[in-house]
């Protein structure tokens, strides 16, 4: 068991990270879907902001960069492909 403190400060900031990793998750899932629908415009509008959700996720620490570069390379992907 972590000692008190630090399981105080661990808890503030997965609480912090918590809706930064949630609103990336909400706009990856959008750029999906409208991905899968065949709107270009949409499908790349979607992508733009998710790619921007990801980016600010990875600067503040809430994703790792790799993980947030891995995903905007699996979306890009996605999106070329359709």
């Amino acid at each position: 068991m972590p000692a008190a403190k630090s399981q105080r400060v661990a808890e503030r900031k997965r609480q912090l990270k918590r809706p930064i990793r949630s609103k990336a998750k909400t706009f990856v899932r959008k750029a999906r879907l409208s991905i899968d629908s065949g709107d270009a415009e949409a499908a790349e509008a979607a992508t733009m902001q998710a790619i921007v959700a990801l980016d600010k996720a990875a600067q503040k620490g809430a994703i790792h960069k790799r993980n947030a570069a891995r995903r905007k390379s699996r979306l890009m992907r996605r999106l070329n492909a359709s």
